[in-house]
């Protein structure tokens, strides 16, 4: 049995040791949220949050997550961070076919929650193995930035 809080709750799963955590979240727990793309951690489409840092949830395995805390697209909006983030996906429109949008968002999330006022050189780096086949680059960039504006306004009140 792994325990582990999912989205604020306690969570527990009788799945193997070795079972991929985006598996977990899917196919057990039935969140369709978090998006398969390559399956080897190179495009961003499976991000989560692990203890508030980004992980590719396709390379981790089930006991990688025992006792951490877990964030999935489906809470993301209810952080700062997050709610910032999708706030500004929504306003400037970044959303092409949205297949890799869940990954881009939580990455953003994790990007602003540690760098308040990215630069382009921290958004590149923060963004980097987020791949999107639609090229969405300009939007997710001006996203993140209205968004780490909105974030600390919404801190300064």
């Amino acid at each position: 049995m792994i325990n582990f809080k999912l989205n604020g709750k306690d969570t527990s799963v009788d799945v193997a040791d070795d079972m991929p955590v985006l598996w977990v979240i899917r196919d057990v727990l039935g969140m369709t949220g978090t998006k398969f793309g390559c399956g080897v951690g190179l495009c961003g489409a499976c991000t989560i949050h692990v203890d508030g840092e980004p992980l590719r949830s396709c390379i981790a395995q089930a006991a990688d997550i025992a006792g951490a805390n877990i964030t999935t697209i489906e809470a993301i909006g209810e952080t700062p961070s997050g709610q910032a983030v999708q706030e500004a996906w929504l306003h400037l429109e970044v959303v092409q076919c949205g297949y890799c949008q869940s990954g881009q968002i939580m990455s953003a999330a994790a990007l602003i929650a540690a760098v308040p006022e990215p630069s382009d050189t921290d958004i590149d780096e923060g963004m980097s193995g987020n791949i999107c086949r639609c090229g969405t680059y300009v939007r997710v960039r001006e996203a993140i930035k209205e968004a780490a504006k909105s974030a600390a306004a919404k801190r300064a009140e």
